[in-house]
């Protein structure tokens, strides 16, 4: 993973890329989970992120390690925030029909660490018996203090109705902004164009797909 960043500072098109680690189970724990990895990475438009995906020596290296892989292509419908003091994402159009990727990252302050991650289980329960979710992941680029969710939705409806929700995730929100937990975050949504590979032996998105069928 550390080569991994001398390839990205040198590889043509490639704009904003964050490569991260993931936390055991669905990744919502402060456990890191040395065999989950993923990279982050923003390109002009999706030609040329198919193509440098495909075919440059970095991904190719990391598919002919993994045991398999999963690549979803996005482009942003909405973004706020940012991430490392940047906007990493430039909003191409609105959301359209179709499932909605909806990510959050934020840098947590070291005085609330336990706060914070007293709350995750009982949000990842919530989320977890959600049937609408289609998938779900907890990722970062630095344990315990910084935090990515990365879920996929069949629709802009069952994801807001999920963060209007009462409960643990309302309560944890309503914390974080009355303690002022996180030091930077970003929120951002995405419409999915496509995928690649298979994650635990299947597409994430082949349930969806038959069920909109």
């Amino acid at each position: 993973m550390g080569a991994a960043r001398l390839d990205f500072a040198r590889m043509a098109d490639v704009g904003f890329w964050k490569l991260c680690g993931s936390g055991t189970g669905e990744g919502f724990t402060p456990v890191p989970n040395t065999a989950v990895w993923a990279i982050l990475a923003a390109w002009p438009d999706e030609e040329t992120a198919r193509h440098h995906t495909a075919q440059a020596g970095v991904y190719r290296r990391w598919r002919a390690k993994a045991r398999e892989s999963w690549t979803v292509y996005l482009t942003p419908s909405a973004a706020r925030g940012a991430w490392a003091g940047v906007q990493p994402f430039e909003v191409t159009g609105p959301q359209g029909e179709g499932p909605v990727v909806a990510l959050t990252r934020a840098t947590i302050k070291p005085q609330v660490l336990m706060k914070f991650w007293g709350r995750v289980p009982k949000i990842e329960d919530m989320i977890g018996a959600d049937p609408n979710v289609i998938f779900k992941i907890g990722i970062g680029e630095v344990p315990w203090f910084h935090q990515v969710t990365f879920s996929v939705w069949p629709d802009l409806d069952s994801m807001a109705a999920f963060a209007r929700r009462g409960g643990p995730h309302a309560e944890a929100i309503r914390a974080v902004r009355e303690g002022a937990w996180f030091r930077e975050e970003l929120y951002a949504r995405f419409r999915l164009l496509g995928e690649a590979g298979t994650w635990g032996g299947a597409s994430p998105l082949a349930h969806y797909e038959r069920t909109a069928a």
